[in-house]
């Protein structure tokens, strides 16, 4: 009986993320589609992008920095990606109070130039200092692109009228995680799509 049970709950997660995609195509499509015009605008005029990200993000904010400075899954010359964190000076200088938000923020307001954008990935956007991080992007006149859980959260009310807000519209950290994954392969793929145009077909 247990591994029966327990074959349905594991099922049960992929049912539960299959319908989160399915239901969330046609929401996120449009705000995906204004990141990729800005990622594209702003590194063909010799910007760069920013990612950060939160929590379990941090990695997707690696992972998408990598793939945009080398590649995702066509030959390309890499674009000005960098993942910010707090390492090597920020760290150093905040490494007694811990404050990550505040590293992050000191990082954008340090390189960040007019023209730039920042990627902000985080499960919730409830964190308190992301208004500092998008705040430190705004005052750069950098073009800040939030990827959020739920309706995002109270980073959203931070966001200027050119910013771009990309919220997973579930509450369970696991299922939108899953999902900003996707949003993150999506945008790579239209990036390399604008830039390179069709694939060729055989």
């Amino acid at each position: 009986m247990i591994p029966n049970m327990l074959a349905q709950r594991i099922q049960q997660q992929f049912f539960e993320s299959a319908d989160l995609h399915y239901q969330s195509a046609d929401l996120l499509a449009r705000p995906i589609e204004e990141a990729v015009q800005a990622v594209v605008a702003g590194l063909t005029a010799g910007g760069r992008l920013y990612v950060a990200g939160f929590g379990p993000a941090a990695g997707l904010a690696q992972l998408v920095a990598s793939q945009l400075l080398g590649r995702f899954e066509r030959e390309r010359p890499g674009l000005a990606a960098l993942a910010l964190g707090p390492d090597g000076a920020s760290l150093a200088a905040l490494a007694s109070t811990g404050d990550l938000d505040a590293a992050l923020a000191r990082q954008i307001g340090i390189l960040g130039l007019p023209g730039d954008l920042l990627l902000l990935i985080d499960p919730d956007g409830d964190r308190l200092g992301l208004h500092a991080v998008a705040q430190a992007a705004q005052g750069k006149e950098m073009t800040v692109i939030a990827l959020t859980g739920r309706n995002g959260g109270m980073l959203r009310e931070a966001l200027g009228e050119t910013d771009v807000v990309i919220s997973i519209p579930h509450d369970r950290r696991a299922r939108v995680l899953e999902s900003q994954l996707l949003v993150l392969h999506s945008l790579c793929d239209a990036i390399d799509l604008q830039l390179l145009g069709e694939t060729e077909t055989p």
